[in-house]
């Protein structure tokens, strides 16, 4: 099934002119996922970023992704919430997949997460007893690193989601420090640590009511 220019939610976005000395200049703009071609644009980034893709310094200093997804199960996500995107023109510069409870039967590999969810509190309250959603991957194009791209996709998050759900809650390997550092910058806070035969791995949240959203840019 195709998915129709603006299926579902608010695809409105907010443009942002990146003009920096001895760069081209970029149009970003920042809106939620509306088409196919959009979402094969998503498959084709996380492809180049996937993790043991690039050696083992590059993933340190630039991060990675550790799930693959196919076009359809990114149609299924799509229908319970699109996902957000940053775009430079026709270029996909980053994205930001958004997974909500509802889509923890669609992507097998995060399934462990998600009954680990349940078992964790927050506020001294079990995550169950709120509304919340979980960003699935973010991940940003090589050529537009430093260019604000990263707060500019959780910025968008918060404007689209936040009278929808309490907060965002998201997995990011320790290993991954620039993610986490980013992750950080915005608001995030460590909730849980654990490990399995991959990686350790943190538990982080975004709790909109203690925070304004994320400081000036750098990833």
């Amino acid at each position: 099934m195709k998915i129709q220019t603006a299926l579902k939610g608010c695809n409105t976005g907010f443009k942002v002119n990146i003009n920096q000395p001895d760069t081209a200049i970029f149009m970003l703009l920042a809106k939620q996922v509306s088409s196919d071609n959009e979402l094969q644009q998503i498959l084709n980034l996380q492809k180049q970023n996937l993790r043991g893709v690039n050696t083992e310094a590059g993933e340190k200093e630039q991060g990675f992704v550790t799930v693959t997804h196919t076009l359809e199960i990114l149609q299924q996500m799509h229908h319970i919430e699109p996902s957000i995107i940053v775009k430079d023109d026709d270029v996909l510069a980053g994205y930001a997949l958004v997974m909500p409870k509802e889509c923890s039967s669609i992507v097998p590999e995060l399934f462990p997460m998600f009954a680990g969810l349940e078992k964790l509190a927050w506020k001294e309250k079990p995550l169950d007893q709120y509304h919340f959603y979980v960003m699935g991957q973010v991940c940003v194009a090589a050529a537009y690193r430093g260019k604000g791209v990263f707060d500019l996709l959780y910025k968008k998050h918060k404007e689209v989601l936040q009278h929808k759900y309490d907060f965002v809650i998201t997995e990011v390997a320790t290993r991954n420090t620039r993610s986490m550092r980013a992750h950080e910058r915005v608001g995030f806070k460590i909730l849980n640590i654990s490990c399995d035969e991959l990686d350790e791995w943190a538990v982080i949240v975004w709790d909109w009511s203690l925070s304004t959203g994320p400081s000036p840019a750098s990833l």
